[in-house]
């Protein structure tokens, strides 16, 4: 059986990706989480959003597309991308130590024009 064929990556522009943050920052408040934490950064990486949701700390990632179908979302989010997630969840659950007895929990929001998918427990830390 042939390899299926990776979907070529075209970088969104900042404003694309500001906008996408936005649209899912919006979805997630209107889901009932709030929102603790935009755009935190470490020397590991990035969060988009940080948001609780009753005992569960969410660490999200957003990510804006335009011409990717719903079907090559697998690819966007690839396993370097993911350990760089966790080490930032890390480095921030160590600075936040109020947050420290909470489950954790990896999502990612797709956003693509006025499209949301949100993906619940995208990833685990045992990647």
């Amino acid at each position: 059986m042939p390899e299926p064929v990776r979907p070529k990556i075209i970088r969104n522009t900042s404003s694309l990706g500001r906008k996408g943050e936005e649209q899912a920052a919006a979805a997630v408040e209107a889901a009932g989480m709030k929102i603790i934490e935009r755009n935190f950064r470490s020397q590991y990486g990035e969060i988009d959003i940080i948001a609780i949701f009753e005992e569960t700390i969410i660490f999200i990632e957003v990510k804006a597309w335009s011409v990717f179908s719903i079907e090559n979302l697998q690819y966007s989010i690839d396993l370097k991308k993911q350990r760089k997630i966790i080490k930032t969840a890390k480095y921030f659950l160590c600075e936040n130590r109020k947050y420290s007895n909470m489950s954790i929990r990896f999502d990612v929001i797709f956003v693509r024009e006025n499209e949301i998918k949100h993906l619940a427990s995208a990833f685990t830390e045992s990647v």
